[in-house]
């Protein structure tokens, strides 16, 4: 007969276990779903941002001049 409450007090201290778990799990899940609520809304505020780019008519470079970094802008013709 002792072998029914040692089994039941094994029992037991799994469903606890099982309910802690699941308690850490919804905590965990809340703080990801947060995370991903505050991605959103920095996703829309870089859309807003990418929304105010104006673009020029004209999309060519022809008048753009390119900035020298000084690496030279002459080629040499080795050959």
């Amino acid at each position: 007969m002792m072998w029914v409450f040692i089994f039941c007090g094994i029992a037991l201290a799994g469903l606890v276990m099982v309910i802690c778990y699941a308690v850490w799990l919804a905590h965990k899940a809340s703080d990801l779903f947060s995370e991903v609520t505050v991605l959103a809304e920095r996703g829309g505020q870089l859309a807003d941002l990418l929304a105010q780019i104006e673009m020029p008519e004209d999309h060519s470079l022809a008048g753009v001049s390119q900035p020298d970094h000084g690496r030279g802008s002459v080629v040499d013709d080795v050959g």
